[in-house]
Parts: structure tokens; sequence; C-alpha cells
């Protein structure tokens, strides 16, 4: 037996003297630690105070949510082991037993309430916008009742993640999003802004023990800085890999590069109210559908996606992608509106502005693929149509706030948008619904488009059980917004992921990198 009178330094000697004998028996367990070169930080860690890829990556490490969406963008059990329609407008679920948040709380059916309470009055209320109601039946269940048939509850349900309501309601909100606990794969060690995030694997969570025992994230924005970090070994993975820096890592037989089709749709919002803050006008001329089109026309898409992008995104040909419900086959922007300058010209002559226009573009210079370059060329090519497109570029930190609405400030906006639900839905009713309409929808209608017949075709979407009228709605939706074009498509993006060979991973559909499923090779 170890005598624990002896002295500390003796403790210490004689451990290591058995992790030395451990070693030569059969070898030491090395802990497994990976950093991860984002590009970007986390804007939040409070999964209801907004949403962007970073920080949804980070939420993902930290939460869990009832029903998950898997790598492929198929739906399993979360936090919730089943779920089943009682009847038209109610749903059951029951949850997993034994689970507990990382500070060692149980976690219970009074969480799940709270959390979806919570979320009703924050900045994610679209994600309970079909929720009338929710119950804790006992400790374990949970009823939801949705005002009208919904079909695709458990699919909004894989974004909500579940806080602990004693924590939550102990520290409060500004706490929560600097020391976030949760039921997640890892646990918060710290977070020290626009340098690094470090988690440690939650060795209890309930799916199985990370791989993978710390991660660190560090935002690097820039891409070929972000590059040199992975050459130099600074860091394991990175994501995002500069398309100009493809051929040189896969010359490295120390790195892969790996890629997926991305869902993340780059597009450009604009302003549909009459008095438009950065136009000199009287009257805002992008009201006019022709100036639309011709604007669409005068965009070279392709150009773009071949000197810009190298190649490695796909000019988009509607607004949500094939795999998506509210896809119309056959449709695509590119064949309605080709790049034609002549009748692009033409159109705004028609239209009263011949001489054109002066306009702000609102974007980002380090959140996108390249997006300063994008909007650059966007003013370029405009400009042949006398459009004096104005740069309005800030860091990602700033862009999210500038834009949110119900901010008043832009006239035109490029940013992205992606629907890993696999559900078009989603995306239109926070979109293209009308503002200040209906709770919890139009939320980040950001040109204050408005169509009625669009509501009214939502609003059937979002009342029916069955997914195959639900995707028939949605593709009227579809082809009233192409005809409409409240916003201008331009590409999807290619995700590009570069790492060192030891690495194990396989990207996601939804561009979320996971460290709870990556592994080291020894």
């Amino acid at each position: 037996m170890l005598n624990l009178r002896m002295k500390s330094g003796r403790i210490v000697a004689l451990a290591a003297f058995v992790l030395l004998s451990s070693t030569a028996l059969g070898g030491l367990v090395q802990a497994k630690e990976l950093t991860v070169g984002l590009t970007s930080d986390a804007v939040n860690l409070d999964p209801q105070a907004g949403e962007e890829l970073s920080s949804n990556i980070l939420f993902y490490h930290i939460y869990d949510p009832l029903v998950r969406r898997n790598a492929d963008l198929s739906f399993g059990p979360g936090l919730a082991e089943s779920w089943e329609l009682k009847d038209d407008t109610t749903w059951m679920f029951k949850l997993r037993q034994g689970v507990k948040f990382h500070n060692g709380e149980d976690f219970k059916a009074s969480d799940v309430v709270f959390t979806l309470d919570r979320l009703k009055k924050s900045l994610m209320a679209n994600l309970g916008a079909n929720i009338a109601s929710f119950t804790a039946v006992d400790d374990y269940t949970v009823e939801i009742k949705t005002p009208k048939p919904y079909a695709v509850l458990p699919n909004d349900l894989a974004a909500v993640l579940i806080l602990s309501e004693k924590y939550a309601k102990e520290v409060g909100d500004e706490q929560v999003d600097l020391k976030p606990v949760g039921t997640g794969p890892y646990k918060l060690v710290e977070w020290i802004k626009e340098d690094h995030i470090t988690l440690a694997a939650n060795a209890d969570y309930f799916a199985g023990a990370p791989e993978i025992d710390e991660v660190t994230f560090r935002p690097i924005t820039n891409g070929a800085t972000r590059t040199a970090a992975l050459l130099t070994g600074e860091v394991d993975v990175i994501q995002d890999l500069n398309v100009r820096d493809v051929d040189r890592v896969k010359a490295d037989d120390r790195y892969k590069v790996m890629s997926k089709p991305s869902l993340l749709n780059v597009v450009v919002s604009i302003d549909h109210r009459e008095k438009s803050p950065t136009i000199a006008l009287d009257k805002n001329p992008m009201m006019d559908r022709r100036v639309r089109e011709a604007m669409v026309r005068a965009i070279d898409v392709n150009a773009i996606s071949k000197i810009i992008m190298n190649g490695l995104s796909t000019p988009s040909e509607q607004y949500v992608p094939a795999s998506h419900t509210g896809y119309v086959d056959g449709a695509s922007f590119r064949d309605m509106y080709p790049m034609d300058l002549e009748k692009a010209a033409a159109l705004m002559a028609e239209a009263g502005y011949a001489d054109g226009f002066t306009v702000t573009l609102d974007t980002t210079n380090n959140r996108y693929v390249n997006d300063q370059q994008i909007a650059q060329a966007l003013a370029s090519m405009l400009g042949k149509i006398k459009i004096d497109l104005k740069l309005n570029l800030m860091p990602k930190s700033n862009f999210f706030g500038y834009i949110r609405v119900p901010s008043e400030q832009s006239s035109m906006i490029m940013s992205g948008w992606d629907v890993p639900s696999g559900d078009g839905g989603s995306m239109y009713s926070v979109m293209f619904y009308s503002r200040d309409k209906k709770e919890g929808y139009g939320q980040v209608n950001r040109g204050s488009y408005s169509n009625p017949k669009v509501d009214e075709l939502i609003d059937k979407a979002d009342a029916t059980s069955k997914l195959e009228e639900r995707d028939g709605y949605l593709q009227e939706v579809t082809k009233i917004l192409m005809e409409d074009i409240p916003m201008i498509p331009i590409h999807y993006e290619q995700d590009l992921y570069a790492a060192k060979t030891n690495v194990e991973m396989t990207p996601r559909a939804d561009k979320f990198l996971w460290a709870y499923e990556i592994d080291i090779k020894e």
C-alpha cells in the first residue's frame, strides 16, 4: 500500500515511477490534442444570441439538441431518444435518462421547457414560430403542440440547443454567453476572444467519450495566414482553404485536401422600400423589377467562379439547392436571365434609369470565401450599366449587428445563407415572408420584400403534415421568387479543408467542423 504520510514530492516521484513503468510495460496513452484554424472567432457562445458559422460550430460542441442532424443531413435521436406524432398537432418527445450537464446537474424535461420559453423571447424566435405550447409531462417526457399540422418540427428542433434551467437562472444571460454549460461532448476551458477557444472532452458524454481529448479553435481570418499556420505545424486542420493554395497543399504529402459541395448560397439582398438609405433619389430604383433583372443580367457569375473562386464554386440556379424541398426541377436563374449587357442597359432605360444611380453594398471582408474580391467584381460589373456601387466592407464581428433586422441602414447586402435542415421553407419563412406580419416570420427579411401570395403559400406549407404537399407549396414560392427577384443569388461555395495526413475526418454537408467526429492516427 502507498504510505499516505510521505511528503508530496515523494508521492510525485512514486507516481512518475509508476507511469514510467507502465510505459515500459505497455506504453502510456497520450492525450490527443487538436488545433483547428477557423476563418473567424465565435460571436456568441449563447446559442440563442444569434447564429453564424463559427458560433454554430462551437455551439454543437458544448450543447445538444433534442434531434440530432447527422453529417449527411439525415436526422436521428439527440437528447430525445424517440418522438411520435400523437395527432395532427401534438408531438411527444421521450428524453434520455442519465444525461448530465457539464456542471453535474441532471438533464430533465424542465430544461427543455425553459429552453423553448427562452427561445420564444430571443433573437432565434423564428425556430419556435411553429410551436404553440410545450409541457413537461414528467421528468423525461415533453409534449409540444403546433398551432397547425407542421411536418418538419423535428427538423426545426435540430437547431434548438438545450440549456440548463438552473444554471441559466443562477448566472444570467451574460455568463451563459461567456461560460456556457451544456450536455455536449466538450466543455469550455477558456475563451480568449480573437485568440482562441479551448475545449476539453466530456468523458461522461452520453454517446461515448470523444476520441480527441482537447480541441483548440484559433480564429485566423486571412486565408494565406491560415495556410501558413497549417504548413508550419501551428494548427492541425484549417477551414476554408484558400482556393489559390489548393494545388500547393496537395503537392505536399504531409497534408491532404478535402472538399464538399457547400449548402451556403452567397446572395445579394435588395432593398424594396420606396426610400432607401444609401440612394439619393426620391424613389428607390430597385423597387422596379426591370432594374432588378438588369442587375442580374449584368453580373457574370461564371467569371466570378472561374477567376475569383478558381473554379471552386457553382453558380446558383435557385435560392435552395437541388436536394431541398422547394427546389423546382429544370428551373434556373441562369437560363431565365443569362448575362446580357445590352439587354440589361435596355431594361435600365425602359425603367427610366438610363443614367444609372449610386447605391452602397454592405458586406464582409473576412466571412465568405474571397468576399471582398467578389464585392469588387460586382461593383465593376454593375458599373457597366451605370450603377455606381459603393462598397462598405467590414469584419464579420461588426457586420451581423450592422445588418440585423430591424436595422434600416442598408440598401444592398451581400451575405450567405444555408439551409442545413434540408427544407426550403426554413429559409423562405424568415427571408421572404412579410416583416412584422406574423410572429417569428420575416425576421431576416433584410430587403423588406413583401408579396401576399408568397406569405399565403408559406402559411399553407406550414399547415400541412404531409411532406409532399409542403414541397408543392414551397415550389410555388420558388417560382414566384424567381420571377420577382427579391434577391440575387451568386454561387454556392465549395467547402475546402486541409489537414495533416494523420487527422481522420470526413467533411459534413452542413459545414460544421465537429471534433467529436474527428480522430488522430498514431
